[in-house]
């Protein structure tokens, strides 16, 4: 990362939340995983009631109006049958309702239930640093090929407040099965080395323009701490002027 308008945008911005149901393929490996939420049932039992209150309270809300219809046209509009149109028209067009508060009351159950991990999980994306990354990675083909890729990870600006990676294979190199196991193993450890030395020289730049923009926030602060302490010693002074001219001269 080189010290631009780009790493100025991300050092006051933390890791996206969506980088917690990430696939774990498209994000650096050594920034490792966020814990996981246990499976529970809660979520699914509480919005299949939800759904069954949903259609019947449709069904309920549609037979009201329909009755409501035909006994007005029967036997004239009477205040029961004002009534069943009013509370069907009510049922019928409030029915998703029932699927909203089962959402609503699933969320809030997981939540704390889940607390403590939910915890882990926003001190995993607080503590990535907002830098490229540079792996290595092998995979083998169906001929007994192996290719070594070299893939970046950069860090880019996610919403408003967050960032997240995009992945780029930078360079790949195809070895034949038929190589030297030795010589790939050598190649690939030392663009492993490469890497790693590349991911190091782009933390350390981070943290020194992390390091700069703190210094300069500091520096900003004391001088403002100054100038307020300025502004009371001049206001003291001020005040105790005005003291001096409100009190009558003394005679002789």
């Amino acid at each position: 990362m080189t010290p631009d308008l780009q790493a100025d945008e991300l050092l006051d911005r933390t890791a996206d939340e969506s980088l917690l149901d990430a696939d774990p393929a498209k994000l650096p490996v050594a920034i490792g995983r966020p814990p996981v939420l246990p499976v529970t049932h809660t979520r699914a039992r509480l919005v299949g009631v939800g759904a069954t209150l949903t259609g019947v309270t449709l069904i309920t809300g549609v037979l009201l109006l329909v009755l409501g219809v035909i006994a007005a046209l029967t036997s004239g509009v009477g205040l029961v049958d004002v009534a069943a149109l009013a509370l069907g028209a009510a049922l019928t067009g409030t029915h998703w309702g029932w699927v909203h508060v089962a959402e609503a009351s699933s969320d809030a159950i997981e939540r704390r239930r889940n607390r403590d991990t939910m915890g882990q999980r926003r001190q995993w994306l607080e503590a990535i640093e907002a830098y490229t990354r540079y792996e290595v990675t092998t995979s083998v083909a169906d001929d007994g090929s192996i290719t070594i890729d070299r893939v970046v990870y950069r860090a880019m600006p996610s919403g408003r407040h967050g960032f997240a990676f995009t992945r780029e294979v930078q360079r790949s190199e195809v070895h034949s099965g038929d190589e030297p196991a030795a010589e790939i193993a050598e190649r690939a450890e030392l663009l492993r080395r490469q890497a790693s030395l590349d991911t190091e020289r782009e933390r350390q730049r981070f943290e020194v323009a992390a390091d700069a923009r703190q210094s300069e926030r500091l520096g900003r602060g004391d001088e403002q701490e100054q100038l307020s302490a300025r502004r009371a010693a001049s206001e003291a002074l001020s005040e105790q002027i005005n003291s001096n001219l409100r009190d009558p001269p003394l005679m002789e």
